[in-house]
């Protein structure tokens, strides 16, 4: 059993510290935006930037050198970066989200990714597509996996689907080494290209029994590994705010493009008059500064209060599962609102690819599209939720 009195044992490390670093990094990732896409991954420079500033360690257990950071900390470092490069931020909320992932498996799993050397990460393609063959000791692992974001960073992979028991089939996790894994080259995108969410392939590789876990316990928060950590991040339950990362990726890029949006037109001109002084081109920077204001509200002041109830060893009930869930949906909706106004009102020029607002227009938009943020089905959730509440 780990020692709990470990945890928070890099108290001394805070979170304006850390946002501190994720600022000081967005200038840089802007600079490597157009390198990301026409690499479709994430620069190598850029995750040895995450490494060294120990931002990847920002949820990781204080056990294996981590800061144990509440998930809004998280949220609110991914937003941050977004504005730089949405495809590397991205690759860092995976990076960093996923030793969350990883503290819900076994001591002794956790031991083999941490315990030769604490920045090892992780890869993760939860849908539930691989299919296991009970033997003796665990199960034999196959499965094609799609949308591995940061794969090529990382040395582990976590992995959803099935095993076969009488009675039908138990959903799980596993998790197996990268070398049993063999990459696809299929990551061609219009949006988020510089992801590498490649895909890859298990073909009947030996997973023992202490690397696999019950799905539904990982989602709601009580694996045998969260019961290894006091602090409240380790007990976020899987689903409902825990969209807040995604929903930080759409929100931020789309803040990114209010800026170049600022940058671009404050000395246009169009037929010889300035755009920046006509109404309508300020009633558009006005109109979409307060949706993205409103989005970071909605999907941010939930993501808190969920935290708070954490910090305090309560439960997060449905009702805030399913609200948290709905306002990260429209937080993104409202991201994409702006980013739409925003490329309208930018004119032609805009289209060129060699504007940096084409590029975060289609960025919002394509971290909008993850499953975790459907708009539909989160609001359709909520209202089911409450028409049962008031039957």
């Amino acid at each position: 059993m780990l020692d709990k009195n470990k945890s928070h044992a890099n108290a001394t490390v805070t979170a304006e510290e850390m946002l501190a670093k994720a600022d000081a990094l967005v200038s840089v990732l802007r600079s490597r935006s157009q390198e990301a896409e026409a690499l479709r991954r994430c620069p190598d420079a850029t995750v040895q930037d995450y490494i060294s500033t120990g931002l990847l360690k920002v949820c990781q257990p204080a056990a294996y050198g981590g800061y144990e950071m509440g998930y809004d900390v998280l949220c609110e470092i991914i937003q941050r970066l977004a504005q730089g490069c949405a495809s590397q931020a991205w690759v860092y909320m995976v990076l960093a989200d996923n030793p969350l992932k990883l503290s819900t498996f076994s001591k002794q799993a956790q031991d083999d990714v941490w315990g030769k050397d604490t920045t090892t990460r992780i890869g993760v393609a939860v849908a539930a597509v691989g299919k296991a063959k009970s033997v003796e000791g665990g199960v034999l692992w196959s499965g094609t996996h799609g949308f591995c974001s940061g794969i090529d960073h990382a040395d582990w992979m976590i992995c959803g689907g099935f095993i076969e028991e009488e009675g039908g089939k138990r959903g799980c996790m596993v998790l197996i080494p990268k070398s049993d894994v063999t990459l696809v080259d299929d990551w061609h995108t219009v949006g988020l290209a510089g992801t590498g969410s490649r895909s890859f392939v298990v073909s009947d590789a030996f997973v023992p029994a202490h690397r696999i876990i019950d799905k539904k316990a990982y989602d709601a928060g009580t694996a045998p590994g969260s019961a290894l950590y006091d602090a409240p991040v380790f007990r976020l339950p899987r689903g409902g705010v825990s969209a807040a990362s995604y929903a930080a990726v759409a929100l931020g890029a789309a803040q990114g493009m209010l800026k170049s949006y600022y940058e671009y037109t404050g000395p246009r001109k169009s037929r010889g008059k300035e755009v920046a002084a006509d109404m309508g081109t300020q009633m558009t920077a006005g109109i979409a500064s307060a949706e993205l204001e409103s989005a970071e509200r909605m999907y941010m002041g939930a993501l808190r209060e969920t935290m708070q109830v954490l910090e305090r060893n309560e439960i997060v009930s449905r009702e805030q599962q399913v609200q948290g869930k709905r306002n990260c949906c429209y937080a993104a909706q409202l991201a994409m609102q702006a980013a739409h106004r925003l490329f309208n009102s930018a004119g032609g020029r805009a289209l060129f690819m060699d504007n940096i607002m084409q590029h975060q227009f289609r960025d919002v938009f394509a971290a909008s599209a993850h499953h975790s943020l459907s708009w539909d089905s989160a609001a359709s959730e909520y209202g089911r939720y409450q028409f049962d509440q008031h039957a």
